[in-house]
C-alpha cells in the first residue's frame, strides 16, 4: 500500500466524525439548537447550521482533498470554540456531568491539534501528496 493511499484512507476516517456531526447540525437544527443555548452558545439558531455548514465544508474538503490545508483550519475554528462553549467541565457540579463534558473537551482539543497538524502537514507536502484534487491553498516551508 502506498502512502498515498494510506493518507487517503486517514483523510476520510479522520473526517467520519465531522461529517456525521454536520448531518446532525444541518437535520436536527432546531434540537441541538435549544441544547446549545442551555450551555450559554451565543444566538444558537444561528450557530448550528453555520457550525453545520462549517464541520460540512472541512470535513468534505480534508477527504476529498480540495484545499486540505483549509479545511483543516476550518475544523480547528469549530473544534477550539466548542470545546470551551459547549463542554466547559470546569463549570459542572455533578460528578458524571464533570466527567462527560471534561472527555467531550479534551476529545475537541486533541481532534483540533491533530487538525492542525493536517493543516501542517498538506500545507508543507503540497503537491507532492497524490489522491488529492487540488494542491494546498496555504505553503508552510
Amino acid at each position: 500500500m502506498t502512502v498515498d493511499v494510506l493518507v487517503l484512507i486517514g483523510r476520510i476516517l479522520f473526517c467520519v466524525l465531522f461529517l456525521n456531526s454536520a448531518v446532525g447540525h444541518l437535520t436536527k437544527a432546531k434540537a441541538m439548537a435549544g441544547y446549545a443555548g442551555a450551555r450559554g452558545v451565543p444566538a444558537p439558531a444561528v450557530a448550528v447550521p453555520a457550525s453545520g455548514f462549517l464541520l460540512l465544508a472541512g470535513g468534505l474538503m480534508v477527504a476529498f482533498g480540495v484545499w486540505a490545508d483549509l479545511g483543516a483550519l476550518l475544523l480547528v475554528v469549530f473544534l477550539v470554540p466548542t470545546a470551551l462553549l459547549m463542554h466547559s467541565f470546569w463549570k459542572e457540579t455533578a460528578e458524571e456531568s464533570k466527567t462527560m463534558e471534561m472527555v467531550n473537551f479534551f476529545k475537541d482539543l486533541s481532534l483540533a491539534g491533530a487538525a492542525l497538524m493536517l493543516l501542517a502537514f498538506f500545507s508543507y507536502v503540497g503537491h507532492d501528496l497524490g489522491l488529492t484534487l487540488t494542491g494546498p491553498l496555504f505553503d508552510i516551508s
